[in-house]
């Protein structure tokens, strides 16, 4: 049964605000220059922003999961990327499913990135926007406005009963990029913005709500409006950060390949793709002044928190990788803006510590006043801080090896599980990962590994026998963990 609804004031009202693979550094309040995000900024400045937020397991489908769940990949079992298993039947308990009982409204709109397509994980209703997704283009024989409502709405404004996104020719991963090309009104972040404006105005004035704004971009096609485009084309968006150890992965590299993980790019290329990325940046903040204008107006904004997270970022070239899955921070670390009016500010911790995804829905839960599922291990981030965080996937661009790291307050320390290799890095002096001290710091290196050890004891793999790290194991699959936990 339905908890009785609380007056709106006595709760916030809650906006996730989720963009897809945006790196910590790529906004100005973050010491970036080369880029203008002055509203996400201004949230920063009059907010909690986590400088030290990550992704426990940096691509699209396990970090979501993390997002909903609020679990660790040690409990929802997704540490690298596979499409096609449900969503509802493994994660019955998510963070809009325990608002709505609690008397929340709860809206989506944009990338949910969960299967079957149409799954509400939770929300009264979505209005979907997932970019092209392969298991839903093969199991709908190709696009179709079936299973993406913005490709519904393409079509009706323009016309063309075959418009879709990807008819501009640029993949979905591709490290190619150019401006957008129909209206701007017609952009998918325009969309996304448009709808969750919508929702506000149609809302049930007798209940708190909790709106989850989900854009598609920065994720590829980098493909921002033409002015934004030229805009950052005639920057100088600086140097790309490359280690002295990237040598170690030469035989992994694919040279010039367009959608590339790891290799070199024609330095133009790697201008351009950047120029477009940081110009889906800023296209998006722009939408948030318009959020925030929005709420204004309607007399909501010091009712209502504003939590701005990506969920994953992209390497855009550093150490000549790109995209995610990675470890290093360029795809872990994430952007974290907690914006909460004050009535609701009271018992913060500073917001140094160590963040994760499965924070939000812990720290979002104690602020609507709910009570946290059994399960969810994320903390409370108003309340409780973390000494070290484990994070792990599956990387098939570096060989086969499941990619292990330990952020401890100072240090990362990485293992790769097919060879054992090791590396080391010291975030405060060297905070682009640019010299690996493993074979300098033996003490600190040993430590870190201890760490990995006790996360790692026990699991099936058989990482570790008799306390030490197992190289070479198998790799188990996710599907095989969701079968045996689903609806546990």
């Amino acid at each position: 049964m339905t908890a009785a609804v609380t007056p709106t004031p006595d709760r916030p009202n809650i906006i996730l605000l989720c963009v897809d693979q945006m790196r910590a550094d790529a906004m100005g309040v973050a010491g970036n220059d080369a880029i203008d995000t002055p509203n996400l900024d201004d949230l920063a400045r009059g907010g909690y922003r986590f400088p030290r937020a990550y992704s426990a397991t940096p691509t699209c489908v396990p970090a979501r999961v993390a997002l909903l769940t609020g679990k660790s990949p040690a409990l929802h079992g997704r540490y690298g990327y596979r499409e096609g298993i449900s969503f509802p039947d493994a994660y019955p308990v998510t963070l809009p499913s325990v608002l709505r009982e609690d008397g929340y409204q709860t809206y989506a709109v944009g990338k949910m990135h969960v299967f079957p397509d149409r799954a509400r994980c939770g929300f009264d209703e979505v209005l979907l926007h997932d970019g092209f997704l392969h298991t839903s283009r093969r199991l709908s024989r190709g696009p179709s406005a079936a299973i993406d409502d913005y490709v519904e709405f393409l079509r009706a404004e323009t016309g063309d009963p075959r418009a879709d996104y990807q008819e501009t020719g640029i993949g979905c991963n591709a490290l190619t990029a150019r401006p957008w090309e129909r209206e701007e009104r017609l952009h998918p972040t325009r969309w996304v913005a448009d709808q969750s404006l919508r929702f506000l105005e149609r809302r049930d004035p007798t209940r708190p709500f909790f709106l989850y704004m989900s854009f598609h971009r920065p994720h590829a096609p980098f493909d921002p409006p033409a002015w934004l485009w030229e805009k950052y084309r005639e920057r100088d968006l600086g140097d790309r950060p490359v280690g002295d150890w990237v040598s170690r992965f030469d035989e992994h590299r694919r040279d010039f390949g367009s959608e590339a993980e790891f290799g070199a790019q024609k330095e133009s290329t790697h201008q351009q793709v950047r120029a477009g990325y940081y110009g889906s940046i800023e296209f998006i903040d722009l939408q948030l002044n318009r959020l925030r204008e929005t709420l204004s107006d309607q007399g909501l904004l010091e009712d209502t928190v504003i939590v701005v997270v990506s969920d994953h970022g992209d390497m855009m070239g550093d150490h000549d990788m790109y995209r995610k899955s990675v470890g290093y921070e360029g795809s872990a670390r994430v952007p974290l803006i907690v914006h909460v009016p004050p009535r609701w500010c009271e018992g913060w911790n500073e917001p140094g510590t160590i963040a994760e995804l499965r924070d939000v829905m812990p720290t979002l839960l104690g602020l609507a006043g709910a009570e946290v599922p059994d399960g969810v291990d994320g903390i409370d981030l108003r309340t409780q801080t973390r000494d070290h965080l484990h994070g792990e996937h599956v990387i098939g661009s570096l060989g086969r090896h499941s990619m292990q790291w330990i952020r401890s307050q100072r240090h990362k320390y990485v293992w790769f599980s097919g060879d054992g290799h090791e590396q080391l890095f010291d975030l405060e002096e060297d905070p682009q990962e640019l010299h690996d001290l493993a074979g300098e710091e033996p003490a600190e290196l040993a430590r870190h590994r201890a760490l990995l050890i006790e996360e790692l004891a026990g699991r099936e793999e058989g990482f570790v026998t008799d306390g030490e790290l197992v190289v070479g194991q198998p790799l188990r699959t996710e599907a095989s963990w969701v079968a045996e936990h689903a609806m546990l």
